[in-house]
């Protein structure tokens, strides 16, 4: 299966979900023709074991940041750690980053202070960044059009957001991770998103363990299922599968690798 070449662009392989099959199945992405997974951290923990998986496998790289809703954990101390560990070898973005207004806590200004603070850092190293976003189109916009985001290249994680916000992103030069929400009977906001978002901006991304596509969903997520996704957005955009699974393997290595 050497012909075709996927890129995972968001996944969790560090969560205790994989104890039991990690190395299997990583060994099997790879004979399958998964050219590169992309490991995200999201606490301070998964920055360590984030990058460990990736200096384990030379298929799979590393994302280093903190997760809005993780944010609570960090202090001027730990956060040298966090800075430190992004520099390190194989780490080809800052993320996932940015504001989740879900739940009361962390406060709103405390997530919003550290994902700039975490934007500072991929300007300063050069990176590409990975944004979550959740209920809070309002504040994620404003710092990504603020003089702190100008310029920094990145990825909007699961798209969930409106056909409007999509294009004033469009506008920024961010790409799309699309994931296995794009097959849910509910995803009519995330379809018209697709429709409107070229083809050449998109990612493939399954956010595993999590948000398994239909007909696995309430299942345990890998990669293995990015298919099912890239036949979703083929036949959302009337183009063949294998020119979903092609551009979006170079929509990826030219943002996280400039290539």
């Amino acid at each position: 299966m050497r012909d075709i070449r996927i890129f995972e662009t968001h996944a969790h392989y560090d969560d205790k979900a994989f104890d039991d099959d990690r190395d299997e199945l990583l060994k099997t992405l790879y004979d399958d023709g998964y050219a590169y997974v992309l490991n995200i951290a999201a606490d301070l923990r998964s920055v360590d074991t984030t990058h460990d998986l990736a200096m384990q496998y030379d298929h799979v790289y590393a994302a280093i940041g903190i997760h809005p809703s993780e944010v609570g954990e960090l202090n001027e101390n730990n956060y040298q750690h966090v800075r430190e560990v992004a520099r390190r070898e194989k780490v080809l973005a800052i993320g996932e980053i940015g504001l989740d207004y879900h739940y009361d806590e962390p406060a709103k200004e405390l997530q919003k202070d550290w994902f700039e603070r975490q934007l500072m850092l991929a300007r300063e190293l050069g990176k590409p960044v990975i944004i979550h976003s959740r209920e809070a189109t309002e504040d994620t916009m404003k710092i990504l059009k603020s003089n702190i985001a100008r310029d920094i290249p990145g990825v909007m994680h699961c798209y969930s957001y409106s056909v409007e916000t999509a294009r004033e992103l469009l506008k920024l030069g961010y790409y799309f991770g699309i994931g296995g929400v794009i097959t849910f009977s509910n995803a009519k906001k995330v379809v018209e998103a697709v429709e409107e978002i070229p083809l050449d901006r998109i990612l493939l991304e399954t956010d595993c363990p999590y948000l398994a596509p239909t007909p696995h969903r309430g299942e345990r997520n890998s990669s293995l299922y990015i298919p099912l996704i890239a036949e979703k957005i083929a036949a959302i955009k009337d183009v063949p599968y294998h020119k979903v699974l092609d551009q979006t393997y170079k929509n990826a290595r030219k943002l996280f690798f400039n290539k």
